[in-house]
């Protein structure tokens, strides 16, 4: 597993091993920055279900002002740890050690507005992802011009349509999808 471009283009992180990990892959992550592209210059990041950390580290590599990574699990929390030591970027992310929804929460009560938000629980937890982009429907996290992105398996329906967010785009490579959110013009 590598940085694929930026700042930090070819750097090498370390790989989950033998946790029980699907992180998103090399292809699929330049596929996501290359749609991106330029916006994320100077952004806020926030990457739920964290895994390695590959997908927020990328976002600072390619110019992100700051990245927040959120994940539950202690050895992933270690290895993102590990991974953000190894590039010296410490100063520019903040690591959350809980569940995405309570993490979510905490993130709304300070009021931030993320320019981005990816998430990719397990393919498995469909209920979960529903759950989580509902929370980000209701709460003032997106930005006005703000990206959800969700990594799911191709198999996954998704609604096209929350009371705030709509479904701008959907991009499937392989077995993976990514659905990209915006804000309806007419919430």
């Amino acid at each position: 597993m590598r940085v694929i471009g930026g700042e930090f283009g070819s750097r090498k992180l370390k790989a989950p091993g033998r946790l029980a990990m699907r992180p998103t892959s090399d292809r699929l992550r330049e596929t996501l920055f290359n749609v991106l592209g330029a916006a994320i210059d100077d952004s806020l990041f926030i990457d739920l279900y964290a895994g390695t950390g590959a997908i927020g580290i990328e976002a600072l590599s390619r110019g992100a002002r700051e990245a927040i990574f959120v994940e539950m699990h202690p050895a992933a929390v270690r290895l993102i740890r590990e991974n953000l030591e190894s590039l010296k970027i410490a100063s520019r992310v903040e690591l959350i050690a809980t569940d995405a929804e309570r993490a979510l929460g905490l993130l709304a009560r300070r009021k931030l507005l993320a320019d981005f938000i990816f998430l990719d629980p397990p393919y498995d937890r469909d209920e979960e992802r529903l759950q989580i982009l509902e929370l980000l429907d209701e709460s003032h996290l997106v930005a006005p011009s703000g990206i959800v992105i969700v990594e799911h398996s191709v198999k996954a329906e998704l609604p096209e349509r929350f009371d705030h967010l709509e479904l701008s785009r959907l991009l499937e490579q392989g077995d993976a999808a990514l659905s990209f959110y915006r804000l309806a013009l007419a919430a």
